[in-house]
């Protein structure tokens, strides 16, 4: 993770460089259309970690190979559909209602078929890291990306000297880049799971089972993908490509901070998984309430220092940014904190498997957003007013969410608040008022973002140690921190 976030932070770097600011806002506008899919990837990747979870629980080869042969035809399905919406209703939306420059449409349709290309490789890989996932061989998964982040950079690096397109020439390089990566991952299975070998099998029954169960996890992780994209798109129609652009750099400062926060979760999801599946529902229950704390102190470390210095911080990394890219990428952060710090319940309905009604409820919360924020650009609110909406909306669907694991589960509401959420918000909350303090006494220059880190890294594990560990916890870091002894 620490490789992979030094190496794609250095990579935007060059690339936005290379690109400027109208080609990079043209990339984030017309790729977003179909790669806006690709937020359903780690919701559907789970989803199939699970029946190959459930399997690998049950040692029966030949119902592996039938379940890991299904979920290759239900990505197939997948595949086929982004294809059919991309080459009709993409190609109409790009042609008739998005704002590019006309010089910039056949570099533009570029980017549209090469992102749906790299979304269907994608989809189609899903079944094979699945599997990687499900045995936990996190070592291969380490590896293959820091891989892909490598020929990232290499394709940066080209771009920045290329003489054609460069637009153009990116997409390319990324599809490339794509095949190459995901083909790795399924050369890795293939070699080390029976299951993946030979012609796969289907079964018909299964199909429909996981198909639906992929289809309510598409849903779920839909909805964000339309308050996410979708938003971008409403940017685009009313503000231009340069408020893409700026949304494009505090998207990718989520995409660093996702990858970092997505790896951590997927060491805990298998276990959440096997336990609950198991019927130890106890232990399920407390994974549960230390994933959201974890999940919490570890995005929000990340975050404060932006919160105080996003603006310094993004001069130092990409030099000349747009205006309002420091601000967005502020609420970029907070957005992407509220999102994801309640995944561990997602993980404990997914391992339910009773899925049709909590995504119901929950997906029909979420996707308020859009309209509300569609409205709000009508009547002439600003563009921030997007990351606003988005902040109520989804601390109202976490209330669901919750609400729903504990008529679904038996999750105690009490529990999880008393051990997940309220260990987590109070070193949190202090933090960010001791940095908010120190910032008001700082002058504003380049080093202050190194300060802040400091503080926010250090206060954050003290307020940690002191208000968010528990007994045994404590215990456990004292067994492999000595001096703590």
């Amino acid at each position: 993770m620490g490789v992979m976030m030094v190496i794609g932070l250095f990579t935007y770097r060059i690339i936005l460089r290379a690109l400027g600011v109208t080609d990079y806002g043209i990339y984030s506008a017309v790729g977003g259309v179909v790669t806006m899919f690709m937020l359903v990837m780690n919701t559907v990747a789970s989803a199939i970690t699970r029946y190959i979870t459930v399997g690998l629980g049950k040692g029966d080869p030949q119902n592996m190979r039938t379940i890991f042969g299904t979920s290759l035809a239900v990505m197939a399905g997948f595949s086929l559909l982004v294809i059919l919406l991309t080459e009709t209703a993409g190609i109409w939306y790009l042609n008739h209602k998005m704002v590019i420059p006309p010089l910039r449409m056949d570099a533009a349709r570029v980017v549209l078929h090469t992102s749906m290309l790299i979304l269907v490789v994608n989809l189609m890989s899903l079944p094979y890291t699945a599997e990687i996932n499900a045995h936990e061989h996190m070592g291969a998964y380490a590896y293959i990306s820091i891989l892909e982040a490598v020929l990232k950079l290499a394709v940066a690096a080209g771009v920045w000297y290329a003489s054609a397109d460069k637009l153009a020439v990116y997409a390319w390089l990324l599809l490339a880049v794509a095949l190459l990566a995901r083909g790795a991952y399924a050369l890795y299975a293939v070699l080390h799971y029976q299951e993946c070998r030979g012609w796969p099998r289907a079964s018909g029954t299964l199909v429909k089972e996981m198909g639906a169960f992929a289809g309510w996890n598409f849903l779920g992780s839909g909805a964000y993908m339309l308050n996410t994209q979708g938003i971008n798109q409403l940017m685009n129609l009313f503000f231009g490509v340069g408020m893409n652009a700026a949304r494009g750099v505090a998207d990718k400062v989520e995409q660093v901070v996702r990858q970092f926060a997505t790896n951590i979760a997927l060491a805990l999801n298998p276990a959440l998984t096997k336990a609950y599946v198991g019927d130890n529902k106890a232990y399920a229950f407390e994974l549960v309430c230390k994933g959201s704390k974890y999940y919490f102190w570890t995005l929000w470390t990340i975050a404060l220092p932006f919160f105080t210095d996003a603006d310094a911080i993004l001069r130092l990394w990409l030099g000349e940014v747009p205006p309002e890219a420091a601000f967005f990428t502020k609420l970029t952060l907070l957005c992407f904190v509220i999102d994801f710090t309640p995944g561990t319940l997602n993980i404990l309905e997914q391992a339910n498997g009773r899925i049709r009604r909590y995504y119901l409820f929950t997906s029909g919360v979420a996707c308020l957003a859009f309209p509300i924020t569609y409205l709000a650009y009508r009547l002439g609110s600003p563009a921030w007013t997007g990351y606003g909406v988005f902040v109520l909306i989804y601390l109202a669907k976490a209330a669901v969410m919750l609400r729903i694991a504990h008529r679904d589960t038996g999750l105690s509401v009490r529990e999880y608040w008393q051990k997940g959420l309220w260990p987590a918000l109070v070193p949190g909350l202090m933090t960010l008022m001791v940095v908010t303090g120190v910032a008001s006494i700082l002058p504003p220059a380049w080093w202050r973002f190194l300060v802040m880190a400091a503080i926010s890294a250090g206060s954050m594990a003290a307020l940690i140690w002191f208000y968010g560990l528990t007994e045994g916890e404590k215990a456990f870091v004292r067994s492999k921190l000595p001096f703590l002894k």
